[in-house]
């Protein structure tokens, strides 16, 4: 079973990933929000994983970015399942 370090662990790669996503765009997490449908405040907070994003808000945010939802899983997923 996962545990919470783990959990914590996996937001913060996923939000580290948005990030980087953003970044590459030379978006602002304004721009980024708007174009996801989202508050810019939310995106700040995913990408810091203060906040648990739904999977919906992900999918926005993956759209927004122009890249498969799965690529902002794949390291994790990756190295998940080698540890368990």
């Amino acid at each position: 079973h996962p545990k919470m370090d783990d959990e914590k662990i996996i937001l913060s790669r996923i939000g580290l990933t948005i990030r980087k996503y953003r970044l590459a765009q030379s978006l602002s997490q304004e721009r980024l929000a708007e174009k996801a449908g989202l508050h810019h405040t939310y995106i700040g907070m995913i990408e810091r994983a203060e906040r648990t994003p739904s999977i919906l808000s992900v999918w926005k945010i993956s759209v927004a970015l122009g890249i498969k939802i799965d690529d902002l899983f794949k390291e994790d997923i990756d190295e998940y399942s080698r540890g368990y």
